[in-house]
């Protein structure tokens, strides 16, 4: 794979190197499946570039109770939550524990939904490759709930390809276990935040989602 220059200029860029690789990729029936926010900005250029259908998968991070912003698991629409069950018991929690903040986040996930798909549903993925595209992999909780709830969809027909411009190395080796090929531009050293590696990473809001889509 061809070395990039890091830090991406922001999300559109990275986007179109990606697709560049997955363009080689033989993939059957293509279906590109975004993790908003972040993931629609990177996929708008690979799923024009694939002539492949583009839609949102909803995933929502699950935090701890007491401290939000870390997350010990995640939930996509479609699929059960997914737990670091290590990581809540090394905090001393369990998954009980966290029933009203998984409760909460399912609230928010068909929330988003309804403003990114309205009644429409996803499209179907039994026998077709799908490609989960997000803007980058730091613990990997969001991407692991999105792969096995398109696991879920597909019933044993079809392959899965997790694709990122830039991820922590640790988190593109566990991830190998779920996806059938995970596509990564970058893992570069010191890896702290996706963030970091875009001159540009400006946090989207659901109206820059609907206009990526084109639905405004």
């Amino acid at each position: 794979m061809k070395r990039v220059r890091l830090p991406f200029a922001d999300r559109a860029e990275a986007g179109a190197l990606l697709a560049e690789v997955l363009y080689g990729m033989a993939l059957e029936d293509p279906v590109v499946l975004a993790l908003p926010r972040g993931g629609v900005a990177v996929a708008v250029p690979v799923a024009e570039r694939l002539a492949a259908p583009l839609e949102v998968l909803v995933t929502r991070k699950i935090g701890c109770p007491d401290q939000p912003e870390l997350g010990v698991g995640a939930i996509s629409e479609g699929g059960e939550p997914v737990f670091d069950r290590e990581l809540l018991y090394r905090l001393g929690f369990d998954v009980g524990d966290v029933a009203d903040v998984v409760e909460r986040e399912q609230r928010e996930l068909a929330r988003r939904v309804r403003v990114y798909r309205g009644d429409r549903p996803l499209p179907q993925l039994a026998g077709r490759d799908v490609i989960v595209v997000d803007d980058g992999l730091a613990t990997g909780g969001t991407a692991r709930a999105a792969v096995r709830a398109v696991r879920a969809r597909q019933k044993g027909r079809g392959g899965v390809t997790l694709a990122v411009p830039v991820a922590a190395d640790e988190t593109v080796r566990s991830l190998s276990a779920e996806a059938d090929d995970v596509v990564v531009l970058a893992t570069p050293e010191g890896f702290r935040a996706v963030g970091q590696w875009y001159e540009c990473f400006d946090q989207l809001t659901d109206e820059d989602v609907l206009e990526l889509l084109g639905r405004t």
